[in-house]
């Protein structure tokens, strides 16, 4: 969820711009007006194949995956593949340097021992990263998420001192946030579309210094593209995605203000797959405890989980309690475990901190 200012920065460093840039509003320049590119409206239809690929004229969108995996000694290891487009203009792509797409990578693999995170960046137009609806492929440089369609894919990426290759199936349905794929994230406009796929069953390996490990688990995918999903007073968010015992699925997140309550949204998905779209005072999000980060920032990193509706009172937990994103636009993002009022696994991301 990184947007104008990685557009910005990744100007100066791959353009060869001198010229300062200006301060962010919102994380990462999120809540900056967008009124050149395509507005995200509700009533549209999602459909696919076709928005599996990218969007143009959109100024900001991202394939995102997390993954839950356990080794065979049952040691619990969490993994991050993630793909940014971030639109210097509007308008369609391009081949050659003319292409106003700039692209941007982010990897982790968090287990026993700590959190490692890669980076990469990549310019439009001259084939070193970008995505393909059908078959579909997501990639930058050597990062590669791909296969014939999402129900069968094949993730990998490598850092320093950590590499992993993953293979990802389901054969169940899309998971359509907020109205039929139109997510609010503000109450003033501001909106993604979103949609996410849950129900990933993993199997693969992560090496960590040299040590190759089978791991199995659980992922989540998730896609979102806008144009301003920040208002100009919102700082950064709290998202939950999380993998309950009972087999149901769901997604939290609040937005926070400068001023007054959060706006708070998400998705419950029941053990049969029925979907439930969460508003305003379904959500409480209390953090309990904090972890200073090796930079020195406060991050929540316990917090209770309460949806009374769908009788969900939890405590979530981070496994390493140091993830944090040390990137170009940094954030917090790791595996958690749920525990209390119910059994489970998930991810939290966390930004504006």
């Amino acid at each position: 969820m990184k947007a104008e200012a990685c557009c910005l920065l990744a100007c100066l460093l791959l353009v060869g711009c001198d010229a300062p840039a200006p301060p962010p509003k919102g994380y990462a320049g999120l809540g900056a007006e967008a009124a050149a590119f395509k507005a995200v409206t509700p009533g549209v239809a999602l459909a696919f194949p076709r928005d599996h690929g990218a969007h143009d004229g959109f100024r900001i969108e991202w394939w995102y995956v997390t993954a839950n995996l356990q080794d065979a000694q049952g040691r619990d290891w969490g993994v991050q593949w993630t793909l940014f487009r971030s639109a210097l203009r509007p308008g369609p792509d391009t081949a050659g340097w003319n292409s106003p797409n700039l692209w941007m990578g982010h990897a982790a693999l968090t287990g026993p021992g700590g959190h490692q995170v890669g980076e990469r960046l990549a310019r439009g137009g001259i084939g070193q990263a970008g995505v393909e609806a059908q078959p579909f492929r997501a990639w930058i440089d050597d990062w590669s998420l791909q296969g014939e369609n999402l129900d069968h894919l094949r993730m990998a990426a490598s850092g320093q001192g950590f590499r992993y290759a993953l293979t990802l199936a389901s054969g169940r349905p899309l998971v359509l946030h907020g109205a039929q794929g139109y997510s609010e994230k503000s109450g003033k406009g501001q909106a993604s579309y979103y949609y996410s796929q849950p129900f990933y069953r993993v199997s693969g390996e992560v090496e960590r210094d040299g040590q190759r490990i089978p791991v199995t688990g659980q992922a989540w995918l998730d896609r979102e593209w806008s144009s301003q999903p920040l208002a100009a007073g919102q700082r950064g968010w709290d998202w939950f995605s999380l993998h309950l015992e009972s087999g149901a699925k769901l997604m939290l997140f609040q937005v926070r203000e400068d001023q007054g309550t959060p706006y708070r949204a998400g998705t419950w998905v029941g053990p049969q797959g029925q979907v439930r779209a969460l508003q305003g005072g379904e959500v409480q999000l209390t953090p309990l405890a904090w972890t200073r980060q090796d930079n020195g920032k406060q991050v929540p990193t316990r917090w209770r989980v309460q949806v009374p509706a769908v009788q969900v009172d939890v405590q979530v937990d981070a496994v390493q309690g140091k993830a944090w994103m040390g990137t170009r636009f940094p954030y917090w993002e790791g595996p958690v475990r749920v525990s209390g009022g119910g059994q489970g696994r998930g991810y939290l991301e966390m930004t504006g901190y």
